[in-house]
């Protein structure tokens, strides 16, 4: 299976998260019938993105949002990345996202490692620790085309993570984000094609669409980027649905014609996982 189809959907989230979750679930329907293998929804799916959301709209794993999830990861027989939603366990809030394989299975549970905490004088502060917790495992999963390494959004400034999945055997890194509109235009498709190229892996990110109204604008502009730094596909700001496939034929090519991992000076520098 050296190609497969990876669908990014760029949902318009709303305020009302039954109608978020409604469809959210028929557009990966729609991936699935045009043949995606693996679909990714955005950062905060299911809810507006904001700190005085997140309590609001969080939910225990699995909950009603992750099971209608698992619902159609079965009914599509696919595997379904569940973007994120606002997660409570024990009195904390995390910012989650929940995988299901082709037969429901719930396989892994990735919390945010590096909470969204930015001050950019003049243009935007925002404080994710104010109300959320965050993670602290490193989340990859298994599928018959190649293994994935998931992070959201803020996780994909720290290359230390994504030198750890490629370490793990990742080719392709998936970061359901929601970019603003100071970060997007600045760094959003730079950060991608630097984790690309750095670790000679695959990296897609899944933006909600931009709701100019809404309390945090997103940046919108999904995007799929090779591991030679190739943007292969990218979004507008409307809520669509962006596909590519995703050729592990040519990963491995890249990777004989530029044998960075060979070459590394581990008797110079390391990065090392400190947990399992």
């Amino acid at each position: 299976m050296a190609t497969f189809r990876l669908a990014l959907i760029q949902l318009q989230v709303s305020s009302v998260k039954s109608d978020n979750l409604t469809r959210a679930c028929g557009l990966i329907w729609e991936a699935a019938k045009q043949g995606a293998k693996i679909v990714s929804l955005p950062e905060c799916f299911n809810s507006p993105y904001g700190t005085k959301y997140f309590p609001e709209y969080a939910e225990k794993i699995p909950g009603d949002s992750t099971q209608k999830l698992s619902e159609v990861a079965k009914k599509c027989s696919i595997y379904v990345i569940g973007g994120s939603i606002p997660e409570e366990d024990a009195g904390k809030l995390y910012n989650t996202c929940a995988v299901f394989g082709p037969d429901g299975t719930l396989l892994v549970k990735h919390r945010k490692l590096h909470l969204f905490d930015i001050d950019v004088p003049g243009k935007i502060t925002f404080q994710e620790s104010k109300t959320l917790s965050p993670g602290d495992s490193f989340s990859t999963f298994d599928t018959p085309y190649c293994r994935v390494g998931l992070g959201i959004c803020y996780d994909i400034r720290f290359a230390e993570l994504a030198q750890i999945y490629a370490q793990r055997g990742c080719q392709l890194l998936v970061y359901p984000a929601a970019f603003n509109l100071t970060t997007g235009p600045a760094h959003w498709e730079l950060l991608q094609r630097g984790r690309a190229v750095d670790n000679q892996v695959y990296v897609a990110t899944a933006s909600p669409a931009r709701d100019d109204k809404a309390s945090y604008v997103a940046w919108g502009h999904s995007t799929v980027v090779s591991p030679w730094g190739e943007v292969l596909v990218k979004a507008g700001t409307e809520e669509m649905i962006v596909y590519s496939d995703i050729d592990l034929k040519k990963l491995a090519e890249i990777r004989q014609q530029i044998p960075i991992f060979s070459q590394k000076r581990s008797d110079l520098y390391a990065v090392e996982a400190k947990k399992p």
